[in-house]
């Protein structure tokens, strides 16, 4: 896949030499977007990604899967810089959207013009990890037969707590955060106040919007509301319940309340955690300010501002 892609991209360089003009293609403003979805392992991120796939024919935009070299999140520097010349100038891929599991990068430090328009979902950093750890084991029902890395492995979450396991550690839980907070090496330092204050900040001041998976609808509404150029359509095609959007972890344990509580005892849990409880905070405050209920059901608001007193005035 990696070299067709990059074969891909050749094939289109060339054209660009060939043709010339083509260079100096000039997009609509509609069109001259780009979005990043830079999805945070198990978080429903397969589930929501279809849903881009499902849509972008009909809504007339691409979708590229960052593919990392054994899903590394961090880029080298060099990457980062190719990356964000792709992103940036690659006018035969816009309107774009743009996923995979790579932590926030800050394109204003390379320069450019216009950024991209970020967003992502998180979940409970508990259950995050318990669907992680089962996943690894077991896979999932998007593709059945695949061989994962602990095949084989069937001791449960709550045993691997309770013998002090490596892949049930709250070191483990460490993930959310860096992943907002980005490419510094301080991010990835676990357990770091710097790196949780940073991700915060990244979270309301680079992100468009950040959902819940618990919560994965309305964040689905606000977006075809809010970005309808991409989104159009895609609450009624999560609500349709194709099995394309649906990606369940196979034998995955719920945890005792016993393994729960000795996670929690964690300072490390309690950063993770709070930062999950700040963005359903904010994503909720998003909510309450764009939709009503009636009936049970939720229904965007229609615009609530207008211009007047617009001066001088026309003859």
């Amino acid at each position: 896949e990696r070299a067709i892609a990059r074969h891909e991209v050749r094939e289109i360089e060339q054209r660009h030499t060939v043709d010339g003009p083509r260079q100096d293609m000039t997009l609509d403003e509609e069109d001259d977007v780009v979005i990043i979805y830079n999805r945070v392992p198990k978080t429903a991120s397969t589930s929501f990604t279809n849903i881009a796939y499902d849509l972008c024919a009909k809504n007339k935009y691409h979708v590229l899967h960052i593919n990392t070299t054994k899903n590394n999140p961090v880029m080298s520097l060099q990457d980062q810089v190719r990356f964000v010349k792709n992103v940036t100038s690659w006018k035969e891929m816009k309107p774009g959207f743009y996923h995979g599991h790579i932590s926030y990068l800050d394109f204003a430090k390379f320069g450019v013009k216009k950024k991209p328009i970020y967003i992502n979902v998180i979940r409970d950093p508990i259950e995050r990890l318990v669907s992680y750890y089962y996943f690894l084991r077991f896979g999932d029902d998007y593709r059945p037969g695949l061989r994962r890395r602990k095949q084989g492995d069937k001791k449960t979450f709550d045993e691997c707590v309770a013998a002090g396991g490596s892949d049930c550690a709250p070191e483990k839980l460490w993930l959310q955060i860096p992943f907002f907070c980005g490419h510094s090496s301080e991010c990835w330092n676990v357990g770091s106040r710097w790196a949780l204050e940073q991700a915060k900040y990244n979270l309301i001041n680079e992100y468009f919007l950040v959902g819940v998976t618990e919560e994965l609808e309305d964040f689905i509404m606000l977006l075809e509301a809010a970005l309808p150029r991409f989104f159009r359509g895609a609450t009624e095609l999560y609500r349709t319940g194709k099995k394309s959007h649906l990606r369940k972890t196979t034998e995955k344990k719920l945890p005792t309340k016993e393994t729960i509580a000795k996670l929690q005892q964690s300072e490390i849990w309690k950063m993770e955690n709070e930062f999950y409880e700040f963005a359903l905070e904010q994503f909720q405050f998003v909510r309450a300010h764009a939709v009503r209920e009636k009936d049970g059901e939720l229904y965007i608001l229609a615009q609530n501002f207008f211009y007047e007193k617009i001066y001088p005035k026309s003859n």
